[in-house]
C-alpha cells in the first residue's frame, strides 16, 4: 500500500505548482536502475545479458553517478562481481535495498519534477503500475519503488492514482509531452479515461502544456505502443522519428500513418516539429518471435547517447543520423541483441535524476 508523508501537497498537483518533468536531454544528477533478476522475462537466456548490462552502467558512470535498486546483499554482490568484471568505477555507483519485480525501470521508476524556484525544487510523481495492462503479474514491488526513494530524499510524492508508464511518454522540457494512443487509451490500463481526462493528467502531473499524439508503437512490442521505440525528443523542436524502409514489413504502413501525423503538428510556438527519420533495424527474431528492436531507445546521458545495436547492417547508419542530432555529445552502440529477447532495451531500463 502507498502511503504520502506529504498528503498537504497533493492539492494543487505539481504542474499547478510550477513543477515539470525536464526533457532527458537537460542534465542529470543520476540515472536509476534495477538490477535484472527475472528469469521469465529473459527465458533461456537472462545470464547472457549481464555483460551488455555492465557495459551500458560503464558508459552512465563516465558523466553521472547510477543508483541501482536491488532485492539484497547476494543481489548487490552478484551485480558488483559483473561491474567489476566490466571495468566499472564502483565510486559512481550506490545500491539501494529495493525490492523489485522485474528491470524495467523506465516504467516502474521514479518521475523526478523540478521548479527551480520553489523551496523544494526537486519532487517524485508515483503512478500507479501495473505491468503493461497487467500482462506480468506480480508487479507489487515495482509499484512502489517511486515512493522508497522519496523517502530516502525525503522529499515530496504526489499520487495521481492512474496508471502510467515512463516508456508511454517523451518530452522537450518546454511544455510539450508526446504519447501514443496505443498506450494510453488501450483498455488495459485506465480504461474509466476519455483521452481528453487523460490528458488533464499528464498536463496536471508532468507539468506539461500540450500532449501531442500519435498512434501506434511498433510490431512485437508488449507494452502496447511505447513512445519510446518510435519517436524522441533530441532538442526542444526536433524528434527522431523511426521509418521502416521495407514496405513489405508490417511496420512500414504504422510508421508511415505516425510519420504524416508529426508533419501535421505544431508546438507551443507554433512552430513544425523538425523531424529526422531513422530507420528500423533488420527484423530480430529468437524463439520464432519478433522482438521490438528499435534504434530509438537510446538513452541521452550527460555526456553521450547510448544506443542499442542488433548486429544489424544497419547499425552504423543509425549511429550516424543520431550522432547528427546530438553533436557535443558522443554516441556509443552497445550490442542490445541478447538484452532485447526481453523485449526491452537501454532506455526502457533507466530514468533519470534532473539535476537541479
Amino acid at each position: 500500500m502507498k502511503t504520502d508523508p506529504y498528503k498537504g501537497l497533493q492539492q494543487p498537483a505539481p504542474g499547478d505548482a510550477g513543477y515539470y518533468f525536464p526533457a532527458e536531454f537537460d542534465p542529470h544528477v543520476a540515472t536509476w536502475l534495477s538490477w535484472p533478476h527475472k528469469e521469465a522475462s529473459w527465458p533461456g537466456k537472462i545470464n547472457t545479458i549481464f555483460p551488455y548490462y555492465a557495459q551500458f552502467v560503464k558508459e552512465l558512470t563516465k558523466s553521472e553517478r547510477v543508483c541501482i535498486n536491488v532485492n539484497n546483499e547476494k543481489m548487490q554482490a552478484f551485480a558488483v562481481s559483473h561491474l567489476q568484471q566490466a571495468g566499472v568505477d564502483l565510486d559512481k555507483v550506490e545500491f539501494f535495498m529495493h525490492p523489485t519485480n522485474d528491470a524495467w525501470c523506465r516504467d516502474h521508476g521514479p518521475a523526478f519534477l523540478i521548479n527551480p524556484t520553489a523551496d523544494i525544487k526537486k519532487v517524485i510523481v508515483d503512478w500507479n503500475y501495473n505491468a503493461w495492462g497487467g500482462k506480468y503479474p506480480p508487479y507489487d514491488l515495482d509499484d512502489i519503488i517511486p515512493t522508497l526513494i522519496a523517502r530516502h530524499y525525503d522529499i515530496p510524492v504526489y499520487y495521481p492514482g492512474i496508471i502510467m508508464e515512463g516508456g508511454s511518454v517523451d518530452f522537450n522540457g518546454k511544455g510539450t509531452l508526446i504519447t501514443s494512443t496505443a498506450c494510453l487509451l488501450n483498455p488495459n490500463r485506465n480504461p474509466e479515461l476519455k483521452q481528453e481526462e487523460i490528458e488533464e493528467y499528464l498536463v496536471k502531473y508532468y507539468g506539461v502544456e500540450q500532449v501531442l499524439w500519435v498512434d501506434d508503437g511498433i510490431v512485437g512490442d508488449d507494452t502496447d505502443g511505447h513512445i519510446d521505440d518510435t519517436v524522441r525528443f533530441v532538442n526542444e523542436d526536433t524528434v527522431l522519428a523511426v521509418v521502416e524502409e521495407n514496405k513489405a514489413d508490417e511496420n512500414y504502413e504504422l510508421l508511415q500513418k505516425n510519420l504524416k501525423q508529426l508533419n501535421s503538428m505544431r508546438l507551443l510556438n507554433g512552430k513544425q516539429l523538425n523531424i529526422v527519420e531513422l530507420p528500423m533495424p533488420d527484423l530480430v527474431i529468437y524463439d520464432d518471435q519478433r522482438l521490438p528492436a528499435s534504434y530509438a531507445n537510446f538513452y541521452i546521458a550527460n555526456n553521450s547517447v547510448i544506443v542499442p545495436t542488433f548486429r544489424s547492417p544497419k547499425d552504423e547508419k543509425a549511429i550516424s543520423i543520431i550522432a547528427g542530432c546530438f553533436p557535443d555529445r558522443e554516441v556509443v552502440g552497445i550490442d542490445s541483441t541478447e538484452i532485447i529477447w526481453g523485449l526491452g532495451s537501454f532506455h526502457c531500463l533507466s530514468q533519470q535524476e534532473p539535476l537541479i
